[in-house]
């Protein structure tokens, strides 16, 4: 990939064009699908993707109602929540995508996007908004606050939400209540009209929480810069506790007269690509060793 860089200023750069870059190049975003009550108790249901968790103790999800870039009016869901405190706030599987795309849709004041979208209403116990039954998971808010970002046409309004009940689907639980998120099969917002579906392109990454690792500078230069090895590679290495001493490599290089031949002939593509190949099979510490070596 190019490493060259097209640099834009957002004050001198329309509106529009912001947005599609900032929506394109943040994602994928979780969906707040977002069920609130006007003031007349009419329903409203709605998907916002600039949504994230931010506490868990308390738990305080945001999520931010944009003001309409065409007209800078603001979105009913915004105007209830002012009125009323309350939302719940309903995960999106991809089971419910279609039908939830579609409750996106300008409709006017007092229609309700559970009826134009096919869900089902479940009453909720500590706030009055309707969770949506087919949601997989449900949380019922108390609106702690409203930040107003802006009052143009694309400002945002965060809506800073304290998680006052959680529903879970019995579905999507293991057997110790966890989430199973292969059951959830949540979906996310990317840019323009793309979605990307979470089971699709789910990888695990062991947290550096309670192991040291060494660092990726502890790995010798000839390597930290090799045209081979990828960050990635070089971000597993960095992530071993300790690097093996003189005695062991001098052990796993006995075992193998052909990794003993790789190393006396200073072959540095097939030397990098044999530590690649060790890093690939979750073997770091037989490729330090040959790094070492």
């Amino acid at each position: 990939m190019s490493k060259e860089f097209v640099t834009i200023d957002p004050a001198e750069t329309d509106n529009a064009s912001v947005y599609g870059i900032l929506s394109g190049a943040i994602g994928p975003r979780p969906i707040a699908f977002a069920s609130t009550l006007d003031a007349e108790g009419r329903p409203n249901l709605a998907p916002y993707s600039f949504f994230n968790v931010f506490s868990s103790n308390p738990p305080v999800v945001v999520f931010s109602p944009v003001r309409r870039g065409r007209d800078n009016t603001t979105k009913h869901t915004l105007e209830n929540i002012i009125a009323t405190g309350e939302v719940v706030i309903n995960s999106v599987s991809y089971a419910m995508v279609q039908q939830m795309s579609l409750t996106s849709t300008d409709y006017d004041a007092g229609v309700d996007e559970f009826v134009k979208g096919g869900f089902t209403k479940e009453a909720s116990e500590l706030v009055k908004p309707y969770r949506v039954k087919e949601a997989p998971v449900q949380f019922e808010c108390k609106v702690k606050d409203v930040v107003a970002l802006g009052t143009a046409g694309g400002a945002g309004n965060l809506v800073i939400c304290e998680i006052v009940k959680i529903h879970l689907q019995k579905a999507i639980l293991n057997a110790d209540n966890s989430i199973n998120e292969h059951k959830l099969d949540l979906v996310a917002r990317m840019g323009s009209n793309w979605y990307t579906r979470a089971i699709d392109g789910m990888f695990e990454v062991p947290k550096p929480l309670r192991n040291l690792g060494v660092g990726v500078d502890q790995i010798p230069e000839e390597f930290r810069l090799s045209t081979i090895l990828t960050g990635n590679d070089l971000g597993k290495l960095g992530n071993i506790e300790r690097v093996p001493s003189k005695e062991e490599i001098s052990a796993f290089l006995e075992q193998d007269d052909a990794l003993k031949l790789l190393v006396e002939h200073k072959d540095t593509n097939a030397l990098h690509s044999k530590i690649q190949d060790l890093i690939n099979q979750d073997n770091t510490g037989d490729a330090w060793k040959l790094i070492l070596a």
